[in-house]
């Protein structure tokens, strides 16, 4: 087992102080051979980003464990709402490929559903997935999007744009 960890810029912020110590304490407790850095950004807030040779199983099953040990970590912070950014952790890029895959996933569907003017629907997904399908097909003429299901079955499905009304 390996713990290192560390924060590229030590800003005195207690969330991520609180979080530095709940993952470290996670890792070593748990025997995984990770190790983890915060970076912050300006926009996007902070990053938690794994290493080690215990990556991939945080990455099995569409980084099943990944968003679980996000959740846990900052329901158990209880980060604060108005916190100047969003915390994501992250491993090998995984959310990067991930959010680039369902735009192209998307916008394939989005297609689709122009050509054959009926409705598709996308897996299963996350509420951050399913945000991102929404948001990548905002703008695109001609279709909808509307989330269905409830729990770990929720979906979005792509609708035809309704026709402007004539009245």
């Amino acid at each position: 087992m390996t713990m290192e960890h560390f924060s590229s810029e030590q800003s005195g912020d207690n969330d991520l102080a609180r979080i530095e110590s709940l993952v470290g304490k996670i890792i070593q407790h748990g025997g995984f051979n990770l190790t983890f850095a915060i970076r912050k950004g300006e926009a996007t807030g902070a990053v938690v980003e794994f290493e080690g040779a215990d990556t991939d199983l945080l990455l099995e099953r569409n980084a099943a464990l990944l968003d679980a040990l996000e959740y846990v970590v900052l329901k158990t912070v209880h980060t604060d709402e108005d916190s100047p950014g969003r915390i994501i952790f992250d491993c090998k890029d995984w959310r990067r490929v991930r959010t680039e895959e369902l735009k192209l996933t998307a916008s394939m569907a989005a297609r689709q559903v122009l050509e054959s003017g009926t409705p598709f629907s996308l897996n299963p997904m996350t509420a951050r997935e399913r945000r991102i399908v929404h948001v990548a097909l905002k703008e695109e003429a001609g279709v909808r999007t509307e989330s269905e299901g409830t729990g770990e079955h929720r979906r979005v499905i792509i609708h035809p744009a309704a026709p402007p009304s004539t009245t």
